[in-house]
């Protein structure tokens, strides 16, 4: 991701706060740019403050959906911030890579370690979905959402 992209992701944040819209957000992305710096880095930081807005200040619905490869900087910023995180059967899903990992640490990372499956049994993921039912699932979320919403005075 770099500062365009990421420039791109704020507004629409900023966008969907402004008109109280549910947002969906469907990540797939190798990291940061690095070639660029600084400037791609703090993106990160500026869709996580944003997205905290949207979420904090009048309880927006966002679904964030992981597809393969989701890692880096979106994996450690929007990408897991979702209230509902959707993510592919198989995707590879991580914030740095196996390699990486294993020269950092000095220790074999297990096989399958970085797959949604793997995350789902951890409960860092609420649902591993295909791509073809999708659409249907995220119709539901949002009427199981409006529900709520409107029901909240007689739920209490």
């Amino acid at each position: 991701m770099g500062s365009k992209v990421g420039e791109k992701i704020t507004r629409l944040i900023e966008y969907a706060t402004n008109q109280c819209l549910p947002l969906i957000l469907v990540c797939s992305s190798g990291g940061a740019r690095m070639q660029e710096g600084s400037l791609s880095l703090m993106q990160m930081a500026k869709i996580s403050s944003v997205l905290c807005d949207y979420q904090s200040s009048k309880k927006l619905f966002n679904i964030s959906i992981l597809t393969s490869p989701t890692t880096g900087g979106v994996t450690a910023s929007f990408g897991m911030l979702g209230d509902i995180i959707i993510a592919e059967p198989y995707a590879y899903i991580s914030f740095s890579g196996k390699r990486v990992i294993e020269q950092t640490l000095k220790k074999a990372v297990p096989e399958g370690s970085q797959a949604a499956e793997s995350l789902l049994r951890k409960g860092l993921l609420d649902a591993i979905v295909p791509r073809n039912p999708l659409k249907g699932f995220v119709s539901e979320l949002f009427q199981l959402h409006a529900f709520f919403l409107l029901n909240k005075n007689e739920i209490k």
